[in-house]
């Protein structure tokens, strides 16, 4: 691939990321949440009762970022913050009703945004795409693409050519 290819390439990457992010930005703000809450709540949806640090790590962003944004959270009625009872000195973050209730739309959002972004792809090109960013995304982490991704695409891969030979 000629430079000029690869230029055009990571800024058509650029583009696609910040318009993705903008679609879900918006749907999220009807329902009251800002950009990189949605992560917070969808986190602890999985896994409440988390450490901010624990949330910063699995999250990857930086401990004041995750303070900041669950402080916002907490104030909206979403979260609440209660000592360990382990180690007074840590905190652990529940979602409060408010903010369990809120994780169907926060989803509704992802889902209602994933489906905008790859309209007219068939199966087989979405699964293309997640390789080919789950290989990007292994070169600007400098990781190898985790073997169980590589698995599960090709186990569906493998299910659907099935599923083919049988309809044929």
């Amino acid at each position: 691939m000629v430079k000029a290819d690869r230029s055009a390439t990571m800024s058509r990457l650029h583009s696609v990321a910040r318009l993705a992010r903008t679609a879900l930005a918006a749907r999220l703000l009807t329902h009251g949440f800002y950009a990189g809450q949605d992560q917070i709540m969808l986190a602890l949806g999985r896994d409440d009762g988390q450490t901010p640090g624990g949330l910063a790590e699995r999250l990857g962003v930086r401990p004041p970022t995750i303070t900041k944004t669950i402080n916002r959270l907490q104030a909206q009625g979403f979260l609440e913050k209660r000592a360990s009872n382990a180690d007074a000195r840590q905190s652990h973050i529940f979602l409060t009703d408010a903010g369990r209730a809120a994780i169907q739309a926060i989803e509704k959002s992802v889902k209602k945004t994933e489906k905008q972004a790859l309209k007219g792809l068939d199966k087989k090109e979405q699964k293309q795409l997640f390789k080919l960013l789950a290989r990007i995304e292994a070169n600007l982490s400098d990781e190898e693409v985790a073997p169980e991704e590589e698995e599960a695409v090709e186990a569906a891969e493998a299910h659907e050519a099935t599923e083919e030979q049988n309809v044929g």
